[in-house]
Parts: structure tokens; C-alpha cells; sequence
């Protein structure tokens, strides 16, 4: 199994991490496409760190990296590539976890475009629900083939999710963000959503503020548990 590196930011407060918030990068980037969003949201998470890893494969684009391959042609490989990726992000996840000393409600996820898919497809698999799942400009993947109903036996756990896209997303389609909300909900996985009026695939001040709001309010939730 892949062992994941990348960029990280320790806490603010300069103090041990009391929260720690996992940035997953999109097909053909790298970590450091994401680990900036961190200082946008370290004013309100001074005691997170950061970590942004590099996804284990190579891109086919020849540049970047990628958790899956994405060709287009085949109407599984979504499906496909979150189910092989997604140990490889799991134990990456309990190893950051147990190097920090932190719980299964100290960490949040937040991923763009097909970290999105990884960050939804593995979270909710997860014994312990997350304090919060921040999909940005991304979708939930299923089974191709098989509806919204086909979700809930797969759900382990239900963590607060956010789902934030550009209206004019080129790439992912903004109806990916409403398919998406449709299979949580049949699932009974409230999620809450942010649409960014003319924003492409990317992200935009308005969800970067709704975002950091999100992490921080799911936190203070854990806290509570």
C-alpha cells in the first residue's frame, strides 16, 4: 500500500494540534495546489494542523498526481478508482491521527474535485463519523448503474457535509452538486450546500468563507460528543 506524503501547517496557537484538517488535491495537482487554503482558515482553527498529501499515483496527464485514472471512456472507473484508492487514504488518515494523538472527531476532510469524491466515498465508510466533510467543485461517486438508494447500506457513519460548486463548472457540472445532496439525503446524510454564481471549477471567496465556517462549527460539535 502507498505510503502519502505532503506539504503540512502546524497550529497557529503554536500549541500541540487539538484539531486536524486533511486536504485532498484534484486530478493532475498536487498537495501544494490546496495547503494555501489552510492560512485563509487558520484565523478561525488556531489550534489545527494541516496536512495536504500528494495522492499515490502518478497523473496519466503526465504532469501532477491522481488518485485514480480518469479517462472518460469508462463508466466505472470513478467507481472503480474510489474503491481501490480509498484503503490507502484510510490508513492515512488513522496513522496522521495516532502521530497527533487526536480522535476520530478531531479530523475534518476537505476535498476538491476528485479529492471531493475521495473525501465523500471514504468518510462515510469510516467507523467514527468526522467533525466535518467540506466537497468542493466534486460529486459523490455510486455505483454506476444503481441510484441514490444504493448508498445507505454503505454508510458506516454520518459527519456533517458541506457541498460547495461554481455554477458554470465546466469540468464537473453543478449538477453533480445537486445528484449529490439527492444520494446523501436518501442515505440520511444531511448535507448543506453553497453555489458560487459565476465560478468555473475552482473556488471562490464565497466558499472559502462558508467552508471555514463549516470546519469550525463542526469541531465545536465534536467538542460536545
Amino acid at each position: 500500500m502507498p505510503i502519502l506524503t505532503g506539504p503540512r501547517l502546524r497550529p497557529r496557537s503554536g500549541a500541540p494540534p487539538r484539531q486536524l484538517v486533511v486536504l485532498l488535491h484534484g486530478f493532475g495537482a498536487d498537495g501544494n495546489d490546496l495547503i494555501d487554503l489552510a492560512q485563509e482558515w487558520q484565523p478561525l482553527l488556531p489550534d489545527a494542523a494541516f496536512v495536504a498529501p500528494h495522492a499515490p499515483e502518478p497523473c496519466i496527464q503526465g504532469f501532477g498526481r491522481q488518485w485514480f485514472s480518469l479517462t472518460f471512456r469508462d463508466p466505472h472507473e470513478r467507481w472503480r478508482g474510489v474503491n481501490r484508492a480509498g484503503p490507502t487514504l484510510d490508513a492515512f488518515l488513522d496513522a496522521e491521527l495516532e502521530a497527533h494523538g487526536l480522535g476520530p472527531h478531531q479530523l475534518a476532510l476537505v476535498g476538491f474535485s476528485q479529492g471531493c469524491m475521495m473525501a465523500l466515498h471514504v468518510s462515510l465508510r469510516r467507523p467514527t463519523p468526522v467533525a466535518a466533510v467540506v466537497g468542493l467543485s466534486g460529486m459523490l461517486v455510486l455505483e454506476e448503474g444503481k441510484g441514490p438508494e444504493s448508498l445507505k447500506p454503505a454508510v458506516r457513519s454520518v459527519p456533517p457535509v458541506l457541498l460547495a460548486h461554481g455554477d458554470q463548472d465546466e469540468v464537473i457540472p453543478v449538477d453533480a452538486l445537486f445528484l449529490s445532496a439527492e444520494a446523501l439525503a436518501a442515505a440520511d446524510v444531511p448535507a448543506e450546500w453553497h453555489l458560487s454564481a459565476g465560478i468555473g471549477h475552482g473556488i471562490d471567496d464565497g466558499a472559502l468563507h462558508h467552508a471555514g465556517q463549516f470546519l469550525a462549527a463542526g469541531f465545536a460539535r465534536a467538542r460536545k460528543r
